[in-house]
């Protein structure tokens, strides 16, 4: 229904439908029956059943992709302590770089000096 929103849409269908049924249930309008007319709303109604079925479907794979995902996180912070562990890769290794992390070489020690510049004289 053009620039309808889907509520405004669904909303105009029912108020025709329900306004025909009522009111002139034995007419024809715009080359139609009201039972030609009502075949039209079963389809739009089953679409819009379709689009909740896959909302919720939706809703609930994003669900469970996040919590799968929470469990990997939990599986990576332990192949990562088992990676610094390690005695031939540890912390300043390739894999443990290539993991992401900062090698522990790499890192800096956090301590920062500034130089103090002495104020010009002349």
């Amino acid at each position: 229904m053009g620039g309808k929103s889907p509520k405004e849409a669904e909303q105009k269908m029912e108020q025709v439908l329900n306004a025909w049924r009522t009111l002139a249930a034995e007419k024809s309008f715009g080359g139609m029956t009201l039972k030609e007319f009502e075949a039209f709303v079963v389809t739009s109604r089953a679409k819009r059943q379709l689009v909740a079925d896959l909302n919720n479907q939706l809703a609930e794979a994003i669900t469970e992709r996040d919590e799968s995902d929470d469990v990997v996180e939990g599986k990576i912070k332990l192949v990562v302590a088992g990676v610094v562990a390690d005695p031939t890769e540890g912390s300043n290794s390739a894999l443990y770089q290539e993991m992401g992390y900062t090698r522990e070489a790499d890192r800096k020690s956090g301590l920062h000096r500034t130089k103090h510049k002495e104020p010009d004289t002349k």
